[in-house]
């Protein structure tokens, strides 16, 4: 079984202008704690400056501190309503706690008139944060308007009464602006840990996936070998001998199949696998017909079909009496088809032990990620066929991403 070692040339390739385009190194991304503490500085900042306001004005001590209180007030529930959270707590819950706010926004107007103007902001921000959108930008709009009438019961310049209004909308938007970063960020890190575990997972199955492929017909062969010398070598120690070599040889390309598949770097050719598994079929006593028509596939077509084949033939191994096997692999047009077909299958045999594997459960998943078809047909007299079908050339982009490895992938066919 010689070794051919190949690299797909639809795989890009790292180029310094590819590396432009790729996303940013994950330690140039803010973390989550620090979205949260620019947001509660951004907080604090805007109830220093209302404090301020509060302190220059000539206010008794027990308003000054009634204020100071409402203030603390005011900044839990916003720090409540900039969370993500609470966009998932019940209706009623929001709706109080929005009302609280809007009490404790409105109310102390009365006492502290202009000078309370800021808190306004922190209310609209709100709104934006909790009501759908066909409602939230239409009170948001409502509560700058509103400021306008503190600085003319004020009698404040037109000047004054508009910076309210409008300072009023820019907090309500900086502290829109800064919940919603924060949210963003969070969903960013969880996204990110979520996509760590897929590829693990589909890294694994890979894993799992080629070792079924490669060692289960490996292993089959060795074991069928093993066999055949153990008749030997009373009869033909010659034949055993060489029957040993041959063992030798399967091991050593066990070995490395299992390197290269740690390192997800495998191809396979389906001609160079029948001849492979023609010579092993007669090895063990079964009559082989192959045919071979085939074109210029392409390669990752061309690996999926060789496990396809490997597969057959480990179950043909593992699982029959064959005396007969036909493989035939021809390309008609834009189209492959592969068929094994054999005889001496038990009707009645169903490999319900946990360790049987799922291999023709993956070639169908294979195939279909290269646009193509598995079909089983058990005939009478124990008679089984297997025949895939596939485009020469699927889409450049296979249906699943996990399955892209087989236009890298090297291994010795």
């Amino acid at each position: 079984m010689p070794r051919h070692d190949e690299i797909d040339p639809l795989q890009p390739a790292a180029t310094p202008g590819r590396a432009a385009s790729e996303p940013p190194d994950v330690a140039e991304l803010p973390a989550p704690r620090l979205a949260r503490i620019i947001l509660t500085v951004a907080l604090i900042s805007y109830l220093g400056v209302t404090v301020i306001n509060l302190v220059g004005t000539d206010l008794p001590t027990t308003s000054l501190l009634t204020s100071l209180g409402c203030l603390v007030l005011i900044f839990v529930l916003q720090l409540r309503h900039s969370s993500a959270a609470v966009r998932r707590a019940p209706v009623l819950q929001r709706s109080l706690t929005l009302g609280a706010q809007t009490l404790l926004t409105y109310l102390p107007i009365a006492a502290f008139h202009s000078q309370w103007g800021a808190m306004a902001g922190f209310l609209a921000g709100s709104l934006l944060l909790l009501l759908p959108s066909r409602w939230a930008w239409p009170a948001y709009g409502l509560v700058g308007l509103s400021m306008l009438i503190p600085p003319t019961l004020d009698n404040l310049s037109v000047q004054e009464t508009v910076y309210l209004a409008q300072s009023t909308l820019l907090t309500g938007l900086v502290v829109y602006g800064l919940s919603r970063m924060a949210a963003l960020i969070q969903a960013l890190h969880d996204t990110r840990s979520q996509l760590a575990g897929l590829a693990v997972a589909k890294e694994r199955l890979r894993f799992a996936r080629d070792l079924h492929d490669l060692l289960g017909y490996s292993l089959s062969a060795i074991t069928l070998k093993g066999e055949l010398i153990h008749r030997l070598i009373p009869s033909n120690p010659r034949r055993a001998l060489e029957e040993v070599s041959d063992v030798l040889i399967i091991s050593r390309q066990s070995l490395a199949d299992v390197r290269v598949v740690s390192s997800g770097l495998r191809s396979m050719s389906l001609e160079q696998e029948m001849r492979s598994a023609q010579s092993l079929l007669e090895a063990a006593d079964v009559k082989v017909r192959v045919d071979i028509r085939l074109g210029t596939l392409d390669q990752r077509v061309d690996s999926v079909l060789a496990a396809v084949l490997r597969e057959a033939v480990t179950n043909l191994l593992r699982h029959s009496r064959a005396g007969t096997c036909a493989m035939a692999a021809t390309q008609d047009g834009d189209r492959v088809r592969l068929s094994v077909s054999n005889d001496g299958v038990d009707p009645s045999y169903r490999d319900v032990s946990p360790h049987s594997g799922s291999g023709l459960g993956n070639l169908r998943e294979r195939l279909q990620s290269a646009s193509g078809v598995l079909t089983i047909t058990r005939g009478p007299g124990g008679t089984f066929e297997l025949v895939a079908e596939a485009p020469a050339r699927p889409p450049r982009r296979f249906a699943d991403p996990d399955d892209a490895e087989f236009g890298a992938q090297d291994h010795a066919a």
